[in-house]
């Protein structure tokens, strides 16, 4: 094969590239994001909206069916489904899998701004969200402790920043906190005695507390922009709004309100060992390695004990990052269980020398799939490990059919390079039509449709790259390998032509004329 003997004869190059490999695949399996699951696309998209106080019948006329009459002309649509109950409605649109979610997303944003008008005028603004797996919580970090819920929440507000400025996660959730709140609760009867209309009232604390830029002023020398602050620093300081003028007398906001300092509605409750605390909730972005992520949180929370008050705690109550190191670790194990039992009975069968040649074909095969791995931008989960499991026994067919058949040339006699070169292109195509039939029983698995066919199709695709990596393996490097390491026992001497007398035998015409001329059988000249 001509690739290969150009190899053979570049020796030098190959070694040089095979540790390159080496190390990249080293770098690639060590920066390689970890997950459970591949990261795949759910075409799935959720559409809530609230109306308080409403019935189911009258929410599915006056909401669900408006925005669904929007959304109907949507292309590429599985199913749309909807969900209605009293004070919400729910609709689900799926889409099919060739689509792109964020186009998708787009489609349906514009859409439903586009029944938003149709929707009664005190119903909340419909929500849009993304069903994303990938987002789900990684780590959940209980802040705890008898210094109320309210020094809490501050404590896990700070916790919460430091946690957001690590790289690849995507934000970090308070919940069962309580958020100061300062309500103006309006008394009617003393609105309508002053003769005051509510909309003024819900007007003025808004417009009152905006911060106002006042332009500029220039001097000789500098420039300087002004502002007039106008927001609120303390609740007392809305009492004195003047809300309007009755009979040439001032009307304060506290005549017909009352301001009270309180808390927003809880929306949310979080516990642990039976007492209230405050939960932080980590995503992460999607591709991006959960481990390295928990680790660098669990960092910073070792950090913030240091420095909490007395009795407050900071407990984890969930670690998608130790479910994934475990699951990870077996895996690995197993590759590794598998590599020393395949290595095992090579050694026993094909001798130390020549089953070391073979037994290089797995690692190296293993960490260029990692480095190609890292280029296609696919993460190491579980059905990526499944895969590499699957095809560690294929690795070391190619290398034992080049190895043993370079070694049979060796133990004809043949020199090493001599030997690589021949037993390497002996084969090399029969070899390179194997693996491209083993490849095609695999391809068809790449067109399996749905979300299913997504999922599983990174058996197929992981399978296909260490197959072909162990191709490359088989004729690149073991090849220059065996010309310059390889030995062999019993070797025998390349068969010799028949030595020819250097004199024509006697009754020869011609014996005096050519005394030091070959004469070998098939050249005698015939005798008269």
């Amino acid at each position: 094969m001509i690739v290969t003997n150009i190899l053979i004869r570049n020796r030098t190059t190959v070694y040089v590239l095979a540790v390159g490999l080496i190390i990249a695949g080293a770098w690639c399996y060590i920066t390689l994001p970890r997950e459970a699951a591949p990261d795949v696309t759910v075409p799935i998209i959720v559409v809530s909206t609230s109306y308080s106080g409403v019935s189911p019948e009258d929410m599915e006329t006056s909401v669900t069916t408006k925005i669904e009459n929007k959304l109907k002309g949507l292309r590429d649509v599985k199913e749309i489904t909807s969900t209605t109950s009293e004070g919400f409605s729910q609709i689900t649109i799926e889409f099919e899998p060739k689509f792109d979610i964020d186009t998708a997303l787009q489609k349906v944003r514009d859409r439903v701004d586009q029944a938003r008008g149709d929707l009664p005028p005190d119903a909340d603004d419909p929500e849009i969200i993304e069903i994303n797996v990938s987002e789900f919580p990684i780590l959940i970090v209980n802040v705890a402790g008898d210094v109320g819920l309210v020094r809490l929440k501050e404590i896990a507000d700070d916790i919460k920043d430091d946690v957001e400025s690590i790289s690849g996660v995507l934000e970090a959730n308070v919940l069962g906190g309580r958020e100061r709140e300062i309500r103006v609760e309006i008394d009617p009867d003393r609105l309508a005695a002053y003769r005051i209309p509510i909309s003024s009232l819900i007007a003025l604390v808004p417009t009152e507390n905006v911060n106002v830029s006042a332009g500029s002023i220039d001097t000789p020398d500098s420039k300087f922009s002004v502002r007039v602050p106008g927001e609120f620093a303390d609740p007392r300081e809305i009492q004195t709004l003047v809300v309007a003028t009755v009979d040439g007398k001032p009307v304060y906001l506290t005549d017909v309100a009352e301001i009270k300092d309180t808390f927003k509605d809880r929306t949310s409750y979080a516990r642990v060992d039976g007492r209230e605390c405050v939960s932080i909730s980590v995503q992460k972005r999607a591709g991006e390695n959960i481990i390295r992520i928990a680790d660098e949180a669990k960092d910073i929370l070792a950090e913030w004990r240091k420095h909490l008050p007395g009795g407050v705690t900071l407990a984890i109550s969930l670690d998608y990052s130790d479910i994934i190191h475990e699951m990870v670790h077996d895996l690995e194990n197993n590759i590794i269980s598998g590599f020393i039992l395949v290595a095992a009975v090579i050694f026993i069968v094909m001798g130390v020398r020549n089953a070391f040649f073979v037994s290089l074909a797995i690692p190296m095969s293993m960490l260029i799939t990692f480095s190609i791995l890292v280029l296609a931008d696919i993460t190491l989960n579980f059905v990526v490990l499944f895969s590499l499991t699957l095809a560690l026994g294929m690795l070391v067919d190619n290398a034992i059919v080049i190895v043993e058949n370079i070694y049979r040339h060796m133990q004809a006699g043949h020199l090493r390079v001599e030997a690589a070169r021949m037993g390497a292109a002996e084969v090399a195509w029969p070899v390179t039509a194997s693996t491209l039939t083993t490849v095609a029983a695999f391809s068809p698995l790449l067109f399996w449709p749905g979300i299913m066919g997504k999922f599983m199709g990174f058996l197929p695709r992981t399978v296909i790259i260490t197959l072909v990596a162990s191709l490359f393996v088989a004729l690149v490097v073991n090849p220059a390998l065996c010309s310059r390491l390889m030995k062999a026992h019993g070797t025998r001497k390349p068969p010799q032509p028949p030595k020819c007398p250097t004199r024509p035998p006697s009754g020869v015409r011609g014996a005096s004329s050519a005394p030091t001329r070959s004469w070998c059988a098939p050249h005698w000249p015939t005798a008269s």
